[in-house]
């Protein structure tokens, strides 16, 4: 734990929306089954599974396996507004997400949202909470690869960097829930924290694994970039440039595929 007199290593929380603020992984597949049966098909619970987190685009060509006779785009904007519609009649908030906002917010440690989902769904679930937390939004419409590449997240960084050219990647923690998401944040080089939501992940030394941010402060997180930094005595990932010849060695098993994904 860093002694109080210490200065805080902590800079910024990038944080990932969905099945980690929000819990919209139930809206995304009940739009997914009525897209299909609309088109008369049949959509199973096992085949939504496999779509959690993944791409956007990668999704909607499954869909249209599925018998969704649409576009790709056509697709992702009709489960994008059918997933907004359902947020506007309750915002499904998970366990201990605004409150670490909260406590992040009156420490002054600033925040990115990074986000798959594209713009209209962001920007409903930040207007949503009571203070304009996040000083940064990068949306999947807003990247050329989506996660599991770390582009996202470096491009959150770059953001920050414009107020604050002295932050770089080792002050940032993530924090994801989904196997691509938790791949994207590894391969960017920032302390990653997992908080394993629909779909299970293993432990691993590459990441923190909580159950929930129910309870937890910004000290934790402070710990998360301290255990970072001290398993990284190199500082090789304090430089938020990216070779994409690395990248495979950091792809978690069962990441997916690039593209705009909702996560």
């Amino acid at each position: 734990m860093r002694q109080p007199a210490t200065p805080s290593p902590l800079k910024a929380v990038l944080w990932d929306m969905d099945g980690t603020i929000v819990d919209t992984e139930p809206y995304w597949i009940a739009a997914e089954h009525a897209l299909v049966e609309a088109h008369g098909g049949t959509w199973s619970h096992e085949q939504a599974m496999q779509l959690v987190g993944q791409s956007l685009t990668f999704s909607a060509g499954i869909l249209q396996q599925a018998g969704v006779d649409l576009g790709i785009r056509q697709i992702i904007d009709t489960l994008t507004a059918e997933v907004v519609a359902s947020v506007r009649q309750q915002v499904p908030w998970r366990p201990g997400a605004r409150e670490l906002l909260e406590d992040l917010h009156q420490a002054g440690v600033r925040c990115a949202l990074v986000t798959m989902s594209e713009g209209p769904l962001a920007r409903e679930v930040v207007a949503s909470l009571p203070r304009p937390y996040f000083e940064v939004v990068v949306t999947g419409d807003t990247v050329a690869q989506g996660k599991p590449h770390p582009e996202a997240y470096l491009k959150a960084v770059e953001l920050l960097q414009e107020t604050d050219p002295a932050l770089s990647l080792k002050h940032c923690v993530a924090l994801e829930d989904s196997t691509p998401g938790v791949a994207a944040a590894v391969a960017s080089g920032v302390a990653t924290v997992a908080i394993p939501h629909i779909v299970p992940l293993p432990e691993d030394e590459r990441y923190v694994l909580w159950e929930s941010l129910a309870g937890r402060s910004l000290a934790d997180l402070e710990d998360a970039v301290l255990a970072r930094s001290l398993s990284d005595g190199s500082g090789q990932h304090g430089s938020t440039q990216y070779e994409s010849s690395g990248y495979g060695s950091v792809t978690l098993e069962g990441a997916g595929v690039r593209g705009t994904a909702h996560d």
